[in-house]
């Protein structure tokens, strides 16, 4: 029997594959978010922080160093505040320092 390949993109698989598409919908929702608080993101601060996993109503940063993660933490009541008024449920934002 030969059996042919064929490579399919992303996008098809995760609209064949029900967790996959799940992830891919949660990875950008996790993207959008942080899109819509990067104003409120001090300009140098930016490329310190990556947009991480959604669990339910957290959302999870992840920061380069324990001093970005300092700054950020006075800043999540207005991330949080931000986001519920664009309609995402985020009842806690938890920081992931990625060392």
């Amino acid at each position: 029997m030969n059996r042919r390949h064929h490579a399919i993109s992303l996008q098809q698989a995760s609209q064949e594959a029900p967790t996959l598409a799940k992830l891919t919908a949660l990875t950008q929702e996790s993207s959008a978010r942080l899109k819509a608080i990067e104003g409120l993101i001090p300009p140098m601060l930016r490329p310190a922080i990556q947009a991480g996993p959604i669990e339910g109503a957290c959302w999870c940063l992840l920061v380069r160093s324990n001093a970005a993660a300092a700054k950020v933490r006075q800043l999540l009541p207005a991330f949080e505040a931000h986001l519920r008024s664009r309609g995402w449920e985020v009842n806690s934002i938890r920081l992931k320092v990625q060392t």
